[in-house]
């Protein structure tokens, strides 16, 4: 029975150092601590929006004004989410937007206007309505611009003002920009203008096509690096490549990360992107897929391995009791 015990032993100690030591580690090695070495306890609010996390850094940094100015926004957003939408009269109000989010891959302001294909499906309502009326309140990077109005997208205040139209606009994408959606055509909508998969061949542009000839591809390359260049300047610096975080980060960075870049950095120049639960699964799926496609495999091989090596070890044991039985 000793080998039953030192096996039992190793197991044990493996559990403690992967239950216990790890998150011990990664909680009480890596504490975020507001300006006054407080603590923040970062908690995802399962993708819904209300501006919760917003009001309180702004509080956190003690700025009365700012306090202010995001509960009075987000208390606007709540008020037209409760209004009525009519989607059929929201059509035309979305037909502006395609002014700007065509999906083809033209850069306007540093960055590429997102497919709205599926807005409906991915995003959450109260972000959808946040972000028409204020963009740079929506994503939370207000803090970089002097006046709102400066972001990008700042200037379809100017157009849809009425918070009604602003509703029937948001019914339209809840109703007819909500078809069924690809892990890859969530993650090409919400995250491809900024980030790239090198595993996959996805730069800023998008897939990367197959070429003919070299001086195609290589036309094609300085396309990209034109591109990053104008994401660079208008975020400051090149985003990550996302090949690997999946398989870098825990789970609960990346639910927390998306929900709200800015809890986890703050001041950065990532903009909240405002997926919905069913969004962030997708975009979670698509980058496990990528960071690590034998993944499905590998599980499914799981099962089959462990039965192996119980039986062996079973038959291992019969085996040496059977040798040393003469040895009792």
């Amino acid at each position: 029975m000793r080998e039953l015990k030192i096996a039992a032993v190793v197991v044990a100690f493996s559990l403690l150092t992967y239950y216990l030591v790890e998150p011990y580690a990664h909680h009480e090695m890596h504490k975020k601590v507001d300006a006054h070495g407080v603590e923040i306890k970062l908690e995802s609010h399962g993708f819904t929006y209300d501006g919760t996390d917003d009001i309180a850094e702004a509080e956190r940094k003690g700025d009365s004004a700012l306090v202010d100015k995001k509960k009075a926004f987000w208390a606007e957003v709540s008020e037209v989410a409760k209004l009525k939408g009519d989607a059929v009269a929201g059509e035309a109000g979305f037909a502006m937007c395609m002014g700007c989010h065509t999906g083809a891959n033209v850069n306007m302001g540093g960055v590429i206007p997102p497919s709205l294909d599926h807005a409906g499906r991915i995003y959450d309502k109260n972000y959808l309505i946040a972000l028409i009326k204020d963009p740079a309140m929506a994503s939370n990077v207000d803090h970089k611009y002097v006046d709102t109005m400066m972001h990008p997208m700042g200037s379809i205040k100017s157009m849809m003002s009425d918070n009604q139209q602003i509703a029937d606009v948001v019914a339209y994408m809840l109703e007819k920009k909500a078809a069924e959606v690809t892990p890859k055509e969530a993650f090409a909508e919400a995250c491809v203008r900024c980030h790239a998969v090198r595993y996959t061949k996805t730069t800023q542009l998008g897939e990367t096509p197959v070429f003919k000839q070299e001086k195609e591809a290589l036309a094609y390359q300085i396309k990209v690096l034109d591109e990053q260049d104008a994401v660079k300047g208008y975020m400051g610096t090149l985003p990550p490549d996302l090949s690997m975080i999946i398989r870098a980060r825990g789970e609960h960075f990346m639910e927390t990360f998306i929900e709200n870049p800015q809890g986890q950095l703050a001041g950065t120049s990532m903009p909240r992107v405002g997926l919905n639960h069913e969004g962030y699964e997708k975009v979670k799926e698509y980058l496990t897929e990528a960071g690590d496609p034998s993944k499905k495999a590998r599980e499914a091989l799981g099962p089959w391995v462990l039965g192996f090596f119980v039986i062996f070890a079973l038959l291992a044991f019969l085996w040496k009791k059977y040798q040393w039985r003469e040895l009792h």
